[in-house]
């Protein structure tokens, strides 16, 4: 039934420019905000009814409609402006605007408070580690290994983590782990929400718990204060959950580089743990905060690299080669590593005691490990810089990573407070350097620097736990200072990655997580909706209807349709101008008279889309309006029809790409 020309009781109306002009572009990436956003627009609309005169009527157009009868009122979607104002979403939330400058803003006066907050965790950590090992007061970072307990520094840990298991009870629970994963969780689930109390439990049981013995570093602890410290702020203030995740992975970044001064790598560990996407709408504001943070850490502590080692040559081709086969034994070792430690914590679940009482029998096992091998308690950042350097012999890279393995593996089992990244490093350089002096024995030809693989032992351990391949190459080039091996590290690392792949569904980071129930993004890609035209996959030969038909005539050529009939019809006046859809629901209405036009049918504006438009866009749309089709407009008016796309269209689409992604040899 082709358009034809208007006509009945009711005026002609003309179409509206979708209630919000782009709005749908404004909704990318907003998560779970959008069903809130739905929830307000829907109960907005049953109060709001606006008069339509050749156009969306404007507040003072709705009041002089109200006090004159001669203009009738229909009740219609209201526009979304308001709502989207207040929600400040920009015109682009994935590009960069005036929101992005507001929340570089922010995320930048994180950054700037990070570094005072892990001055304060370290400050504590070397405080506690005085007094537990030394008894002096000294708030320097101590090395627990020089002390004269004797046995009795068996008993150090246990206390601590007996302190540590009672503030998880009493305070928090979300105190325990690494902090990552638990981050992890709260972006995905929780909106990024971290309650309050885990600002302050969480350092201060990290402190406690590294300060009297585990084998833990201060960054994963950092890192978790950081990102609490930006969730909170993100919460005080009227911001979107993507915005308040922004805030979060801005200060966890920030944290790291207030302990290590790695700022880039820690912008790529946000990218690549955190935040799950790459845009400059939430890239930019974790630089910010990276930057802020590097800047003051440079003012208060100088520059200088992390972990000092001598200038490394330049890796020759056999060398490099070696990297591969160094990145696949230790990437083989980053899985035995996972599941070792996840196999200890699923043992622990089974202990007939409460889990308060886990951290200290795992402290038990750090105090007789400690007790043999000083060298595991604590930190331990000198021992990584002392494997990368070529300070320890054969025998002692051995016995120490594989006695900071079980010890580190047994703690974190346990479900006391620590981090990962340290231990995992420290595990990393010492099983390198072991390979690079058997490389270097076996095949002196190759050209092999013992200390080069260390570093890629380091980096590449990393890399194969945690599956962040850019973060533990940069980190490795920024901690060191050693740009001879960003090939050899890349290689090593990528090497490692793979293995990891291949062997292991989920990491480090998200095995915890993913046993419960938590599905975390693996691959990052661009949004193929956001490149398909709309053109391309609606129907440009739409059946539409005149808005001067009667309700009778309609039913009688549906009638003849049979199967062949639609759901839904764009309605138009005789100027081939969209003014409103009408479904079978519609016609399926109590008492509706068969008398009356079509056009007096219409309840609400019609959400259109441009011919040019993506298919995100025209989803958003259909997700933000509860509809199942929208008409196709003219680019130019705006109003001509000319198409209709429906759900099916868009599933269509989704069909094909799912059929070329499958297709080989095409």
């Amino acid at each position: 039934m082709a358009s034809g020309s208007y006509s009945g009781d009711t005026e002609p109306r003309r179409m509206v420019r979708r209630p919000a002009p782009a709005l749908a572009s404004r909704f990318r990436d907003t998560g779970p905000w959008v069903k809130t956003f739905q929830n307000s627009y829907d109960s907005t609309l049953v109060a709001f009814q606006i008069t339509i005169l050749g156009g969306l009527a404007s507040p003072d157009a709705v009041m002089s409609s109200s006090s004159n009868p001669a203009h009738s009122s229909v009740p219609v979607s209201p526009s979304l402006e308001p709502l989207a104002a207040t929600a400040h979403i920009g015109s682009d939330p994935g590009g960069v605007g005036s929101r992005t400058l507001y929340m570089l803003g922010l995320a930048a006066l994180v950054g700037v408070a990070a570094v005072p907050v892990a001055k304060v965790l370290l400050l504590l950590i070397g405080l506690i580690t005085h007094l537990s090992f030394q008894g002096r007061w000294d708030w320097s970072m101590g090395a627990p290994g020089h002390n004269h307990l004797g046995a009795w520094v068996i008993a150090v840990p246990v206390l601590g983590s007996v302190i540590v298991g009672l503030m998880a009870r009493y305070g928090s629970p979300a105190i325990r782990g690494h902090g990552i994963p638990e981050a992890m969780e709260q972006i995905l689930l929780n909106r990024s929400r971290i309650s309050a109390r885990v600002l302050w439990l969480k350092p201060l049981s990290a402190a406690i718990s590294i300060g009297t013995g585990g084998p833990f570093g201060a960054e994963g602890p950092i890192i978790a204060t950081g990102g609490a410290l930006g969730s909170l702020v993100g919460q005080w203030l009227h911001i979107t959950p993507d915005e308040r995740k922004t805030l979060l992975a801005a200060g966890a970044a920030a944290g790291m580089t207030a302990v290590f001064g790695t700022p880039v790598s820690a912008v790529l560990l946000a990218v690549e743990l955190l935040l799950f996407e790459f845009r400059p709408a939430s890239l930019l504001p974790v630089i910010g905060a990276c930057s802020a943070a590097a800047g003051l850490r440079v003012g208060l502590l100088g520059s200088q690299p992390f972990f000092a080692m001598p200038a490394l040559p330049w890796p020759q081709p056999g060398a490099l080669l070696a990297s591969v086969v160094l990145g696949i034994v230790v990437g083989l070792a980053a899985v035995v590593v996972t599941r070792a430690l996840y196999a200890i914590e699923d043992g622990f679940d089974h202990l007939p005691v409460h889990w308060m009482w886990w951290p200290a029998l795992g402290a038990l096992a750090v105090g007789l490990i400690g007790w043999w091998q000083p060298r595991t308690l604590g930190v331990g950042y000198d021992n990584i810089t002392d494997a990368l350097g070529g300070s320890l012999g054969l025998g002692a890279l051995l016995v120490l990573g594989a006695a900071k393995l079980v010890s580190w593996s047994i703690a974190l089992g346990s479900g006391t407070s620590g981090g990962t990244l340290a231990p995992l490093m420290t595990v990393g350089a010492c099983l390198g350097a072991v390979l690079g002096h058997a490389v270097a024995a076996a095949f002196p030809g190759l050209g092999l620097d013992p200390r080069m693989a260390a570093l890629i032992g380091m980096a590449a351990m990393f890399a194969g736990a945690s599956r962040a391949l850019f973060t533990s190459v940069v980190f490795a080039l920024e901690a060191t200072w050693q740009t001879s091996g960003l090939l050899a590290l890349m290689i090593g690392c990528a090497s490692a990655y793979m293995v990891s792949g291949l062997l292991m569904r989920e990491t480090i980071m998200t095995e915890k997580i993913a046993r419960r129930g938590v599905r975390v993004p693996s691959a990052y890609q661009a949004d193929p909706f956001a490149q398909a035209r709309v053109a391309d996959h609606a129907s440009m030969q739409p059946v539409s209807l005149r808005a001067s038909q009667t309700v009778d005539e309609l039913r009688t050529w549906l009638r003849q349709q049979g199967s062949q009939a639609h759901q839904g019809y764009a309605l138009v006046d005789d100027a081939g101008r969209v003014v409103g859809v009408l479904t079978r629901r519609d016609l399926a209405r109590p008492g509706l008279d068969p008398r009356a036009t079509l056009g007096s049918l219409v309840s609400r504006v019609p959400v259109v889309v441009r011919c040019e438009e993506s298919l995100h866009e025209a989803l958003n749309l259909m997700t933000l309006h509860g509809v199942g089709r929208l008409p196709v407009v003219d680019d130019g008016d705006g109003l001509t029809l000319r198409g209709m796309l429906t759900r099916s269209d868009v599933l269509g689409a989704w069909r094909q790409r799912a059929l070329h992604a499958t297709q080989l040899g095409h």
